[in-house]
């Protein structure tokens, strides 16, 4: 059986330009890319949630136009 201890593993997780994976960086880099969708992913649970709580757009939307 293998065990691993904590100076096996990384300190970072380092990406394509060697920097951390998780620092926000502003600018075209691997990083902003993983903190677009991290903000995505919490973008579409805020609108599950309102919607959750009786608040649709899209059901007022199709109210309007008759569906």
């Amino acid at each position: 059986m293998e065990t691993r201890t904590n100076h096996d593993l990384p300190v970072v997780a380092k990406a394509y330009n060697g920097l951390d994976r998780n620092a926000f960086i502003f600018g075209w880099n691997p990083q902003s890319e993983l903190w677009n969708g991290r903000l995505a992913m919490i973008g579409f649970l805020a609108y599950l949630l309102w919607d959750l709580a009786g608040y649709s757009v899209l059901r007022d939307v199709l109210h309007l136009i008759g569906y």
